[in-house]
């Protein structure tokens, strides 16, 4: 019988690690990529404190109705201005173009924003910023927005996944700059896709 104790201890204190050791939320890879990253100390935004005690962003359950086929009016010929943000630093933009697409029976457009900075870094050459704001915006989701990531497509159309939006990171941490929502990206419709409010520990 006592030769069964270590044995016993071993799988008793396998079972209270796995306990402590939860797994993270996510239904998406999408969504387990970005919690992955949250609890990861070397990228996260969080702060020490909410970090520790991360167990996963909220999102909305994932819905293809927000995954929509837009097209793209590029506008070659506006002007760099300067984008404000959530601190003193500005964000030099321009609009590359709008993009147009139907969501919920209704016809929606919004602009599709190209950084002076971030084209001349690698790997990021063709990215595409869509900020945007919604009915969703101070409720469920956060008061100032969110973002979604795109590339330049080759043709005039590409893919819009709601499901894809995230918030800025001055939503987990005021110590970060972060581009405000432009008015004219407001959709006044309730996108119930994409990260939620964070909730702070």
């Amino acid at each position: 019988m006592n030769k069964l104790l270590p044995f016993i201890l071993v799988i008793l204190i396998a079972f209270a690690c796995g306990e402590r050791k939860q797994p993270l939320r996510g239904e998406t890879p999408f969504q387990k990529e970005l919690n992955a990253k949250f609890k990861d100390a070397t990228v996260s935004p969080l702060t020490d404190k909410d970090r520790k005690a991360f167990k996963g962003l909220d999102f909305f359950k994932f819905d293809s109705t927000y995954i929509v086929k837009a097209h793209l009016k590029q506008t070659p010929d506006t002007d760099w201005f300067n984008m404000q943000t959530t601190t003193s630093r500005v964000s030099k933009e321009r609009v590359f173009g709008v993009l147009s697409f139907k969501l919920l029976g209704n016809v929606y457009q919004l602009n599709v924003y190209q950084g002076a900075d971030t084209m001349l870094e690698a790997g990021y050459e063709d990215y595409l910023f869509l900020p945007f704001l919604d009915e969703t915006n101070g409720k469920e989701s956060y008061g100032g927005g969110r973002y979604i990531d795109l590339r330049i497509p080759e043709g005039d159309s590409l893919v819009i996944d709601f499901n894809k939006a995230y918030n800025p990171y001055c939503a987990y941490n005021p110590s970060y700059s972060c581009p405000i929502v432009p008015r004219e990206n407001y959709l006044k419709i309730r996108v119930e896709a994409g990260v939620k409010a964070f909730k702070e520990h």
